[in-house]
Order: C-alpha cells, then structure tokens, then sequence
C-alpha cells in the first residue's frame, strides 16, 4: 500500500514537471496569420491559449539581396527637428533617425516607416525603446534594407480625433516635408505607419482613413479610440479598393490589461476577410514587452520593400 502511495505521487509530480515543461517560449506563444480566420478572436475559448501548430511568419532570413554598406559607417543618427503647422497649438516636434551612410550616398532614396508614441510620452520613446541601434544592427547585417524612421510627438494625448488634429499634422505637414527634405522613395507602397498603445490607435486610424498614403501599417498592443470602434473600423476597410488594402500587423502580449479591445479589432479583420497578421506574445503593456519586438516589428514593415535595389 504504501508503494503505491509513492508511485501514486511520483506520477503526479512526473505529470507537473511536464506541464511547466510544456509551456509555449515567447515564439510559440504568438499566433501569426497570413490568412484570414486563423487567428483568435474575442469569442475564444481562451484568448491566451497557444495555437496547437505555431506559425511564426516573420522571417529570420532577408527577403531581398543584402549589400555590404557601401561606406565605414556601422552606425545611423537621428536628427531632431520641429515644423511649424497651422493644425497645432505649438510646432510639431520630430526625430528622424538616418541610416548608415545616409550622408555618403546622396543618389540613393529610402522607404519611410513613421512610429508613433504611446500615452503620456513622446517621441523620445522609440529612442529609449532601441529602435536605432536595432535598425544599425539589421541593416549591417543585410537583413532590413537602409530606411528612414520618423518619430512625431503627439502633444495633446487627451483628445481623440477629430478634434485632435495631430494626425492631419502628419498627414498634411510632416509627410510632405520629410518628402521634400529627405531623399526619400516615392509611392505609398514605400510608407508605412506604426505605434504602440495609443500610437497603434493613431496608426490603425490613419492608415485605414487614408489607406493611399501608406502600404502598411502596425498596430502594437493597441486597443482603439472610443470614436474607432468595429463599426467606423468596417466602414473604413469598405471604402478600401480590395487591391488597394494595406498590409495589416497586430500584436499584444497575454497580459495586457487592454488586450479584449486588441482582439476585438482583430476579430474585425477576421470576420471581413481582411488578409492580416495577428501574434499574441508574453508580456504586458509597457516598454519591456515592446523593446523585446523591435526586431521584429522592423522585419515585418521591412518585408514590404524586399524588390528595394541600389
């Protein structure tokens, strides 16, 4: 009897061991979708619960024909500036980080990814979030092409849009000066538009509004603005020339405490049969969940400018 009661326990603690063994590693945690339908959505079961068969979909190989850099320089800068626009109170403050031999190639122009902020910081954060010295390392090593990255700061982070004229800012302001004042590729299919948090909303309105003036747009643990809910979200996708849809990212972490509203802009997607990507990782809603993806978030909007060629 009572080797049985040791067997007994010696299989339930064989048992648990295996069930903290099985638990998924922050890569197959995340559920990629290349095709609607296969991500989750807001009526799952579990919306943390793993895909049974993880797709990873951002590549860790280029997707175009690296280049060795053509000049010493390893590493980009960033440059800060301010524009003066009649939309805002006060000039709209910006960073552009350039990429390594930015200044010794004056023929070559480059794809343009803006990135905004999230609330209650600026345009500093991207910066703290490592989004340059992540950028020198990929374009050293061929696996992203050379890009310019726009960092705007938002000034009211109270207000939602319309009222908030920020966006119309970037859209009317700051594109066409980047345009005329950086060497810059041109076509929407060479602009992309990303943010976390209420940046992601920024991003997924604007980008959806005025899907001409971006091929791409990235939506990080993003909930959405009050005034952009499931139904402004397929009003704008219907307006949408089917061709014309721009590439779509969303992801969040399990223990985001806004991650039911990302589900439920992703079930939006889904049930509008909006080709899209959708990866659920571990981690929260703060900066060490986003500083642990801008690797993989510049891959994605990199993906998009593979046919670049000198």
């Amino acid at each position: 009897m009572k080797r049985g009661w040791i067997l007994l326990i010696g299989l339930i603690l064989i048992l648990g061991m295996g069930a903290r063994l099985s638990r998924a590693t922050p890569a197959q945690v995340e559920v990629g979708s290349s095709t609607p339908g296969a991500a989750l959505s807001p009526t799952a079961t579990d919306p943390r619960a793993p895909s049974s068969t993880p797709v990873r979909t951002i590549p860790a190989t280029p997707t175009f024909a690296p280049t060795p850099l053509p000049c010493r320089d390893k590493n980009g800068n960033i440059e800060t500036r301010q524009l003066e626009t009649a939309l805002l109170p006060e000039p709209l403050v910006f960073r552009v980080y350039l990429p390594p031999c930015y200044h010794q190639l004056p023929e070559r122009r480059y794809p343009v990814l803006y990135l905004l902020h999230g609330q209650t910081y600026t345009e500093e954060q991207w910066d703290r979030l490592g989004v340059d010295e992540t950028a020198d390392a990929l374009i050293a090593a061929g696996q992203i092409p050379p890009l310019l990255i726009v960092m705007p700061r938002e000034q009211d982070d109270l207000t939602l849009p319309p009222e908030n004229r920020y966006g119309e800012a970037i859209l009317l302001d700051l594109i066409p000066y980047i345009d005329r004042n950086y060497r810059t590729r041109e076509g929407h299919a060479y602009r992309a538009i990303g943010g976390v948090s209420r940046g992601g909303n920024w991003a997924v309105y604007l980008g959806l509004s005025h899907w001409e003036t971006f091929g791409a747009l990235g939506g990080h643990s993003t909930p959405s603005f009050a005034t952009l809910g499931p139904p402004r979200i397929r009003e704008y996708l219907l307006a949408i020339p089917e061709n014309k849809i721009p590439r779509i990212y969303l992801d969040a972490g399990e223990d985001d405490g806004k991650l039911l509203f990302t589900l439920e802009l992703e079930a939006v997607l889904t049930e509008e049969n909006i080709l899209h990507e959708w990866h659920l990782f571990l981690g929260a809603h703060d900066e060490e969940y986003w500083s642990a993806h801008i690797e993989d978030y510049l891959r994605w909007y990199a993906q998009g400018w593979s046919n670049l060629s000198e």
